[in-house]
């Protein structure tokens, strides 16, 4: 009888270790798979949510959820969340220290709860919320490479019993391959920035070099205009009226045209070498504290738009500027803010189909307390096709990606920089097929409040 269980507990545990060995192998084959295409963050998150199913899959779980640690705000996130409640839950944060979820994460130490009613720390009000009930779970630390916590995977409601000590050992392998991938895609990302961040310095002196002809020659064609124009007026006198007044207007059309094409190289040969340090700054995560001047706001909108001009007209787009009720002159950083304003319509414009528009907004709301109130408000709205929504929750986020063939995704990131470099807020709400505004807020500070506060 006896040799009976021995035999009976030996295949139990081969048939558990078959289970771990067919886990570790389908998750294996799927990182070698990616690994030779080239991990990014759009096949990472494909990946994990995989692993994450096959892992439940291998366990008999009902529903889990992948963690990850937001260290800007101590939080866990729902990552990756598999059943009948991943949609509510997608995205949600909780404090790192609070239930069975962070206290793992904290101890680094695994666990099993075999009856979450009897668990003082498991989260109550995330079942509530959802209406899911959970009766069990196993909960496994999320490392990197060198065991630094940085997340957690949880398993929940196994389908026949309670989980045992197999389950979390297969989970705790699983965790160690996703932490590995994780690992992988930010050492690639880190070697990326690396070279970008070398390439731009080189680029950024070649600009340099490039834009002082340009803007020498711009600046010795204004001087002979000028000495030009002095010249007609030293003649006037000796010609007929009708045939200076001829003269005048043929000229007109031309004096206007040419002022504003040198103020626009100027301005645009500025703003280039603007853009590269943004750029710099943007892959270095590096926010450059902003230089506040009295700034019309309704100004710096009306150069953008001027500039982003032909490119909105050869797309067939409007461009719309609206200023809503007064608006005064804020304290601000107009060339970084002149750069945020460029990336969102020089983005929205390609997204929108001919005959569409783009608008930007400017007002502000004096009354109340920053965020909900005492800001400047700016919106840039189109009519194009809208933000895929796996796109829109990357956005300002240093996985945010590109729709655009070559594109990099380092336009959001400078903009959230310039927009956080203010202390203000950004978002952006989209509809597929029918357009994309973004938000921005930054804290109302007048010309008037900054005198009294310097006095103060």
């Amino acid at each position: 009888m006896r040799e009976r269980i021995v035999v009976d507990e030996t295949l139990r545990e081969l048939e558990e270790r078959n289970r771990q060995l067919n886990a570790v192998f389908r998750i294996a084959s799927a990182l070698y798979s990616s690994t030779k295409e080239g991990l990014t963050h759009t096949r990472l998150d494909n990946l994990l949510q995989d692993v994450l199913h096959i892992a439940l899959d291998v366990v008999g779980a009902d529903a889990g959820t992948l963690y990850l640690h937001n260290p800007e705000k101590d939080t866990l996130v729902f990552r990756y969340v598999v059943g009948e409640k991943a949609n509510e839950l997608m995205g949600l944060e909780i404090p790192s220290n609070r239930g069975i979820a962070g206290e793992v994460f904290h101890t680094g130490q695994p666990k099993i709860t075999e009856d979450v009613t009897r668990a003082k720390s498991h989260l109550k009000d995330v079942d509530q919320k959802t209406g899911y009930q959970t009766r069990n779970m196993v909960t496994v630390p999320l490392m990197d490479i060198e065991g630094r916590p940085i997340g957690v995977i949880q398993a929940l409601n196994k389908r026949d019993g309670n989980f045992d000590e197999f389950d979390m050992e297969t989970l705790s392998i699983v965790a160690t391959l996703a932490g590995t991938a994780i690992e992988t895609v930010r050492i690639q990302e880190e070697r990326r920035l690396a070279i970008i961040a070398r390439l731009l310095g080189h680029i950024s002196h070649d600009i340099k070099n490039m834009l002082t002809p340009i803007m020498t020659t711009a600046q010795t064609l204004d001087v002979f205009y000028q000495s030009c124009k002095e010249r007609l007026q030293e003649i006037q006198p000796s010609v007929e009226q009708e045939t200076w007044q001829q003269i005048s207007e043929a000229l007109s059309e031309f004096d206007e045209f040419f002022t504003e094409a040198i103020q626009m190289i100027e301005e645009g040969s500025s703003q280039i070498q603007e853009r590269v340090r943004e750029l710099s700054d943007a892959v270095k995560g590096v926010i450059a504290e902003p230089k506040f001047e009295p700034t019309d706001i309704t100004e710096v909108a009306e150069k953008v738009l001027r500039a982003l001009k032909p490119v909105a007209q050869k797309q067939g787009v409007e461009l719309r500027l609206e200023r809503i009720g007064e608006v005064p002159k804020v304290l601000l950083d107009p060339k970084r803010m002149y750069n945020a304003l460029y990336n969102l319509v020089n983005n929205a414009i390609p997204e929108t189909p001919s005959g569409g528009s783009v608008t930007v907004r400017v007002y502000i709301n004096p009354e109340g307390e920053f965020p909900d109130g005492n800001y400047l408000g700016i919106e840039v709205a189109d009519t194009g096709k809208g933000i895929p929504e796996e796109v829109r929750k990357l956005l300002f986020t240093d996985k945010a990606v590109s729709t655009k063939p070559g594109g990099t995704g380092l336009g959001t990131r400078i903009v959230k920089n310039i927009i956080d470099a203010h202390g203000g807020k950004i978002w952006v709400e989209s509809e597929v097929g029918k357009g994309s505004t973004f938000f921005i807020r930054l804290p109302l500070r007048l010309e008037e409040k900054s005198k009294n506060s310097n006095e103060n």
